[in-house]
């Protein structure tokens, strides 16, 4: 994969305290934090574009919620100043967000999405942001699933959800690659 030149922003979805809590355990890939901490450091060494993706949720009993104990940016990851952040309120970065206008007053047509968890909110950014008319490099080290249990009980393990997810987005939606082919790529 050759990325061509013009700006990439790194975009880093819903990494906050509340993915810790014990409703999203038994992720797929524990490392997707490292992996994320590995770009975030590549991206500022060359002050490339980086978004950071807040999710504040209205609902009191979410892990996620606006005023919840759990809502802060994961301090691994947290936004140094001149980095915006953008505060979502739906499951996709773009609805209801100035995301796409960000993208566009930077001149950005792609972009690397990382993040949680990958069949939910980003799945949804990558799709909507397909539609759009963007390039998106999705680091599959640099994302994580949990278990879905459906309501007549069925069950997919963490890995498989992030495999099956993964495997729908790539080539369509996305461009899936991982941390070190990303690096490759854009030195």
């Amino acid at each position: 994969m050759t990325v061509s030149a013009g700006p990439l922003p790194l975009i880093i979805l819903d990494v906050q305290d509340a993915i810790d809590q014990p409703v999203w355990k038994d992720k797929s890939n524990p490392g997707y934090l490292a992996a994320i901490e590995r770009l975030l450091a590549y991206w500022r060494e060359r002050h490339w574009p980086i978004i950071h993706i807040k999710h504040d949720e209205a609902v009191p009993t979410s892990t996620y919620h606006t005023h919840g104990p759990w809502n802060a940016i994961k301090k691994e990851v947290a936004p140094q100043p001149g980095e915006p952040v953008i505060v979502k309120h739906q499951n996709c970065a773009f609805i209801g967000t100035d995301l796409d206008a960000v993208l566009k007053r930077i001149g950005a047509t792609r972009f690397v999405l990382t993040g949680v968890v990958i069949h939910n909110s980003m799945d949804a950014t990558v799709r909507a942001g397909k539609a759009l008319g963007y390039t998106i490099l999705l680091p599959s080290d640099a994302t994580t699933a949990v278990p879905v249990t459906s309501k007549d009980g069925g069950r997919w393990d963490a890995r498989t959800v992030q495999d099956l997810t993964l495997a729908i987005l790539d080539g369509e939606y996305a461009q899936v690659t991982d941390t070190d082919a990303l690096i490759q790529s854009v030195r």
